[in-house]
């Protein structure tokens, strides 16, 4: 697949390790992260674009996923491959 995939991510966040597993197993091999720990601008860019503070937040394409939570149901609900092909 050639979806772009972008996770705003911390280091050590369990969430977001999750996440990045569940996407490679739905065959997303590059996900673009861009680590927020550390960063407050980077931190702030999330907010804004997303209007959450907590990790992960995952766009697929120009589509805001949103963090673990919404992937997997996203997943259960069989939504998140059409995504990930229709991209």
């Amino acid at each position: 697949m050639t979806v772009r995939v972008v996770m705003y991510s911390t280091k050590v966040c369990p969430y977001c390790m999750m996440a990045e597993r569940l996407l490679k197993s739905r065959g997303v091999s590059d996900i673009e992260k861009i680590l927020v720990d550390g960063d407050e601008g980077l931190r702030a860019e999330m907010i804004e674009k997303t209007g959450r503070r907590t990790v992960p937040q995952i766009f697929i394409g120009e589509t805001h996923v949103g963090g673990f939570d919404d992937l997997s149901a996203l997943d259960k609900a069989g939504k998140l491959m059409p995504l990930l092909q229709a991209n």
